[in-house]
């Protein structure tokens, strides 16, 4: 019976890890990638604005971080670019979501 409750608990544990494994990030990430689709005519103007959200354990989530909010922050009237800002410890423990505009 111990032998039986052994093997699944390691087949308990292979699982787990095979999830997990593939998940890019998973300790920690820090990605910036453009939210434009038109990037062959990128002028990214002379003023910037940031919006942020986070999030702590999937479970509590504050923030704006929308592309009006960033507009309002950099005092932008025409956006010319957008950059998104992914930020995450262990995965969802701590998260940060950022949209970064450029503009005039």
């Amino acid at each position: 019976m111990k032998r039986f409750d052994g093997r699944i608990r390691t087949l308990f544990l292979i699982a787990i890890a095979m999830a997990i494994l593939p998940m890019t990030g998973c300790v920690y990430m820090h990605v910036k990638a453009p939210l434009d689709t038109d990037l062959d005519r990128t002028e990214l103007g002379s003023k910037v604005g940031m919006s942020t959200a986070h999030s702590v354990l999937g479970l509590v989530a504050w923030g704006d971080a929308g592309t009006q909010a960033a507009a309002k922050d950099g005092g932008i009237t025409t956006i010319r670019h957008a950059d998104q800002d992914r930020f995450a410890i262990l995965g969802f423990v701590y998260a940060r979501y950022r949209t970064i505009v450029y503009g005039d």
